[in-house]
C-alpha cells in the first residue's frame, strides 16, 4: 500500500506491529543522531484506567540542532516539536504510522522555506519503520 497524504499528515501503511513499528523507527532514529524522549503508551494507559484501545502509541523525538533553528525562526513551532510520530492499530488488525507533514508545520508556524528540510530530513527514517 501506498502512504496517503493530507494537507495536515502522511499516513504509511506498516507491515509491524504497532510496538515493534515504534521500535524500528527508535532504532533508527538513535543511529541517525537523533534523540527519543518519550514513548507514550496510549493503549497501556488506557488499560491502566480500566479501558480497551488496540496498541496505540506516540515516540516523541528530535534534534536540538534542527530544531532550535526552527523554533527561533518560528517561535509557536515549538508546540509542535519535538516532533511525533503515532503507530496503531486500526480495527481490521492492520498497523499505520502518521506524522504531521513538514509543509503543514511550515504553514502553520510560518516557518522559513530554508529551515522545511530541518523537519523533513527524518520522513524517509519514518517511512522505512514501516516497510
Amino acid at each position: 500500500m501506498e502512504p496517503t497524504q493530507n494537507t495536515s499528515l502522511t499516513v504509511f501503511p506498516s507491515k509491524h506491529s504497532p510496538a515493534k513499528t515504534l521500535d524500528r523507527l527508535t532504532t533508527s532514529l538513535q543511529q541517525h543522531g537523533v534523540t527519543v524522549f518519550a514513548r507514550i503508551e496510549h493503549s497501556q494507559l488506557a488499560a491502566d484506567a480500566g479501558l480497551h484501545m488496540p496498541p496505540c502509541a506516540v515516540l516523541i523525538f528530535g534534534n536540538p540542532k534542527a530544531g532550535t533553528p526552527v523554533m527561533l525562526a518560528a517561535p509557536t513551532s515549538a508546540i509542535d516539536l519535538p516532533l511525533k510520530a503515532l503507530a496503531w492499530e486500526d480495527a481490521e488488525g492492520r498497523s499505520w504510522l502518521a506524522i504531521n507533514t513538514p509543509e503543514y508545520l511550515a504553514a502553520r508556524h510560518g516557518i522559513p522555506t530554508e529551515l522545511i528540510n530541518n523537519l523533513a530530513v527524518v520522513t524517509p527514517l519514518i517511512e522505512a519503520a514501516a516497510s
